[in-house]
């Protein structure tokens, strides 16, 4: 992969993680204000609690994929991003700018999709 190539995913990867962050804390600070505790109303208080677990989901799934930036930003620091963990082939780079944070070539992923539909 060219240094411009691994430059542009560097950036890119940086900007989504802080974008994550930020909202991260948004949403800290945005939960801690709403609580449920105060509303005389079950209805009221079940809406609340039902939009905090859409919520903590939301950040959930967010929490994963900043593990992942995190891990991809290193596999750029130490030479390894864009090649595939499984095949140890290069990693189109139309699949890299679909997909920043993907360690595995179509071909692999495919072939692990496979498998855990298969196994269930």
């Amino acid at each position: 992969m060219k240094a411009e190539d691994r430059e542009y995913f560097r950036q890119l990867l940086e900007t989504e993680l802080a974008f994550l962050l930020d909202k991260a804390g948004t949403t800290v600070l945005e939960l801690l204000e709403t609580s449920s505790d105060g509303e005389p109303d079950p209805l009221d208080r079940a809406t609340i609690d039902d939009s905090r677990s859409g919520i903590y989901r939301i950040r959930s799934r967010e929490s994963r994929l900043i593990k992942k930036i995190r891990s991809r930003l290193a596999a750029i620091e130490d030479g390894t991003y864009g090649i595939c963990e499984d095949c140890e082939e290069p990693i189109s780079i139309e699949r890299l700018k679909a997909r920043p944070v993907t360690s595995y070539c179509i071909t692999c992923k495919s072939r692990r999709e496979a498998y855990e539909k298969a196994m269930g």
